[in-house]
């Protein structure tokens, strides 16, 4: 008799695939990398523009009109550029992969090859 589904054992089923698991991971990993990307952008942009901010008497600069969404847009292009660089070398291990696959010998042929070697050397035996 099969088992009743419950709704905790769907959920249980639901949390136990893979890649639910996976994509938590993946969140939480670019919620710590958007915190560094963040820190970053604005030691770097803070002291790049340092001269800027003290003629404009402001220390950081968040505090400019506009000052969140220039450092948003930077974090922005920066996050875009790191997940591009990491999907460019995924994507390049993986072509190799598939050139190692495709270079290594199908068994099948192999087979096929072997069996026709055998039936012409018993033919020329039986002979």
């Amino acid at each position: 008799m099969a088992r009743k589904s419950t709704f905790l054992s769907d959920f249980k089923a639901f949390i136990n695939k893979g890649n639910v698991v996976d994509l938590a991971v993946a969140v939480i990993i670019a919620g710590a990398f958007g915190k560094v990307v963040n820190a970053l952008v604005r030691l770097i942009m803070t002291n790049a523009l340092e001269p800027a901010l003290e003629r404009a008497n402001v220390q950081s600069l968040s505090q400019l009109p506009g000052g969140e969404i220039i450092v948003a847009a930077i974090n922005f292009v920066v996050i875009a550029f790191v997940c591009f660089v990491v999907v460019r070398i995924v994507e390049k291990m993986k072509r190799k992969e598939e050139v190692i696959e495709t270079s290594k010998p199908d068994p099948q042929i192999q087979l096929t090859s072997a069996i026709t070697r055998l039936t012409e050397v018993m033919e020329e035996r039986s002979s």
